[in-house]
């Protein structure tokens, strides 16, 4: 027997009200070809062309708007499954730390999915370099943290994720590669460092162009043709690309890791921590 993917779904109903899938990626805190496979995995399992392409926008077909009412009964009940099936509702206050870019990819669809769902929740979210957040003079501060760890690192949090760190670029922007400007984050970040490592072991010229710490600012910055980056291929903005050329070295792999840090209010931060995965997991 056929079933529906409920996270497809969920995508499906977002591009509808968001109107296009860049959008829906930044509620969803998914890339942009992460929501374009997720519905063409709908429309290959249904036999229908959901969307239509006009300009910018991707318009529901006449089949997407048959479909979008029902998507929606379904989506409602599961939440609803969920809510009854809980012993207690969850109530508490959580402090969570997070890297600034995935605070502008990840966490907007992922709080606004939580919060619907367990609205006694009051989070407090911190977004700093992965190096500030856990910083020893800082983990009470934190009942979770979401932090990147180079792969030769011991650490006692949880692997989440082992994530491709990629060249990233305007598309609008082509960028000189012959003499690299880069767009950068303040130093402490661990793309920074990775970047001029690999750099410093080639022959390619290169120079840091701008420092931010914050993402917007840097892929403001991008936008502006100052220079490119490197980010986890999971936190990329769904306005951006994926640079290749032969003068852009491989720059590996980065651990995305989850650290529990509080017992305050356990179950809040299990069931938060077990959100987070699910969503960076299933972008792969």
């Amino acid at each position: 027997m056929k079933q529906l993917s409920l996270d497809n779904l969920r995508t499906f109903v977002g591009v509808i009200e968001l109107g296009g899938y860049a959008k829906a990626g930044e509620w969803l805190g998914r890339s942009q070809p992460a929501i374009s496979l997720q519905i063409k995995k709908l429309e290959e399992q249904l036999g229908k062309k959901l969307f239509t392409k006009v300009g910018q926008r991707h318009l529901p077909s006449a089949d997407g708007n048959w479909l979008y009412p029902k998507a929606k009964e379904l989506l409602a009940l599961n939440d609803a499954i969920f809510r009854s099936v809980d012993p207690t509702p969850l109530r508490g206050r959580l402090r969570l730390g997070i890297p600034n870019e995935f605070a502008s990819t990840l966490l907007p669809g992922l709080i606004g999915e939580f919060s619907k769902r367990y609205p006694d929740v009051s989070l407090e979210v911190t977004s700093a370099l992965s190096r500030e957040l856990l910083h020893p003079s800082r983990r009470n501060e934190f009942d979770l943290i979401l932090a990147l760890v180079n792969p030769d690192q011991q650490t006692e949090g949880e692997l989440v994720l082992e994530d491709e760190m990629v060249w990233v670029g305007d598309p609008l922007h082509p960028a000189n590669m012959d003499a690299i400007s880069l767009v950068l984050a303040p130093d402490g970040c661990i793309y920074r460092s990775r970047v001029i490592t690999h750099l410093k072991q080639q022959t390619t010229a290169w120079k840091i162009t701008y420092t931010n710490a914050d993402l917007t600012g840097l892929v403001a910055a991008i936008q502006q043709g100052l220079g490119i980056t490197a980010l986890a291929k999971s936190s990329m903005p769904a306005n951006l690309q994926v640079l290749n050329h032969r003068n852009l070295p491989k720059l590996g792999t980065i651990n995305i890791c989850l650290f529990q840090l509080s017992d305050q209010h356990p179950i809040v931060s299990e069931t938060l921590g077990n959100f987070i995965i699910h969503r960076l997991r299933a972008q792969q």
